[in-house]
């Protein structure tokens, strides 16, 4: 088996030549733009900017947090950063505009090409103070502004962390002047793919409360103090809500300030809707424990919701408080910690099938995982074009794939605990950018903290 790469987050980060000038036409417009870099989403050959800037911010995060405990793998890190934020300076360099996607999904979805060989559209499309689009917009500002915290924490580059940070602004005030969601303006793009569900409300303040900690400006608090009231889901964190985010990062933000009283009460109620021995518990759980909520590629709330309890635990610490769920259950910083250690030792390997969710991790893991640089043969096994549909035959096969894309966690088993290892049931076997991000701040924790 040929290794695609270890990678920080599981899609392909490469420079093809029919992209380094994407030519893009939409209603009356049609210029050149350079949109090279940043991350597909999945398995398939899109860029689609909402849950990339999502995967970025938890990434950066995941460094904020726990960056001291990834020892080399810390630069690693920071690079994979980097190509996500120079993707987005690209994406937010015009002026008035924001691009939001690079690809037609439905003529990419047709199709089972590696990205080397792709011919679908490469369509750019973007929002407008005519189309807004907040929640893309915002949530790039979020990533921007996450990336400028880990990267002047860790990088010596002040000057590129100050660039992001300066556009991080430009961006917010953009997402929060022109309000509107991109399903309305780019429904028949992003829409079903990720549309947004939740309302862009939450990417506002969420974009909001990273500039706060990345500023410590007073107007980005009061921004937060004045909109919060829309943020109402929390008990949802993922690419489309950001909602418990918000509350566990202005939580530690504010830890011991009377101020941080309604974020605090929100977190405590998250964590009493997710622990399973709460009588508030919300979520659902297999009989060999892993968390479930009803969505596709579940992996994504095991890995999210593990890092908020990691977080939101060191908050538990230093506030010295414990969680009152109600009918006994005491929430303490260690059982928060526990339960993340769970959902992680699931995913590894510890559940009933004895499998590893993670590609190339243990003795059994999912070898048809559904993607297409992993499943189809690479440029020097196969130098010749394979179109658009020449490559039904590789996806249709039983035989494993013959590239191991390392490191990446698929979206995991149904709720009894059963896993087929199939392409076609993508709704499992497809590993995401947003389910690796978050992890990789937990994984560096446990490493760092085995017992």
């Amino acid at each position: 088996m040929k290794h695609v790469g270890s990678c920080v987050l599981c899609c392909s980060r490469l420079k093809l030549k029919n992209e380094e000038k994407t030519y893009f036409f939409q209603w009356y417009f049609y210029w050149m733009v350079d949109l090279v870099g940043g991350y597909y989403d999945a398995g398939d050959n899109v860029k689609f900017n909402f849950p990339m800037a999502f995967s970025t911010t938890m990434l950066a995060w995941s460094v904020i947090e726990f960056g001291k405990f990834m020892g080399p793998e810390l630069n690693n890190a920071l690079d994979a950063i980097g190509w996500a934020t120079d993707y987005f300076l690209k994406a937010t360099n015009t002026p008035g505009f924001v691009f939001a996607q690079v690809g037609d999904p439905h003529g990419d979805h047709n199709c089972w090409e590696r990205p080397e060989d792709m011919d679908t559209p490469r369509t750019a499309f973007f929002v407008s103070a005519e189309n807004p689009g907040s929640e893309v917009s915002a949530e790039i500002a979020a990533a921007l502004a996450a990336s400028s915290i880990a990267l002047r924490k860790f990088s010596r580059n002040i000057a590129y962390s100050e660039r992001l940070l300066h556009r991080a602004k430009t961006v917010f005030e953009f997402a929060d002047k022109y309000r509107g969601s991109y399903n309305d303006s780019l429904g028949p793009y992003v829409c079903p793919f990720y549309c947004n569900y939740g309302g862009y409300q939450d990417e506002l303040v969420w974009g909001a409360a990273w500039l706060l900690k990345a500023t410590k400006l007073p107007y980005y608090w009061n921004y937060i103090k004045q909109n919060i009231h829309n943020v109402k889901n929390f008990g949802e964190f993922g690419w489309d809500s950001k909602d418990a985010g918000i509350n566990v990062l202005v939580s530690k933000l504010l830890v011991n300030n009377p101020a941080a009283k309604p974020f605090t009460l929100n977190a405590d109620k998250f964590v009493c809707a997710v622990l399973p021995e709460s009588p508030l518990v919300s979520v659902k759980y297999s009989r060999g424990g892993l968390l479930f909520k009803t969505s596709g590629s579940n992996m994504q709330h095991a890995t999210a919701y593990s890092f908020l309890f990691l977080v939101y635990a060191g908050y538990l610490n230093k506030a010295n408080k414990k969680i009152d769920c109600g009918g006994g259950v005491l929430a303490s910083s260690w059982r928060l910690k526990n339960l993340a250690r769970r959902q992680v030792d699931y995913i590894l390997g510890s559940n009933p099938l004895g499998m590893s969710y993670m590609v190339g991790y243990g003795q059994k893991f999912p070898k048809r995982i559904h993607h297409r640089a992993s499943s189809l043969p690479s440029i020097d096994q196969h130098p010749s074009k394979i179109d658009c549909k020449g490559g039904s035959t590789y996806y249709e096969t039983q035989n494993p794939n013959p590239n191991l894309l390392l490191g990446a966690v698929v979206g995991g088993p149904n709720i009894n605990d059963e896993y087929v290892d199939s392409r076609a049931d993508f709704v499992h076997s497809e590993p995401t950018t947003y389910i690796n991000a978050p992890l990789v701040g937990v994984l560096a924790y446990f490493k760092s903290h085995p017992s």
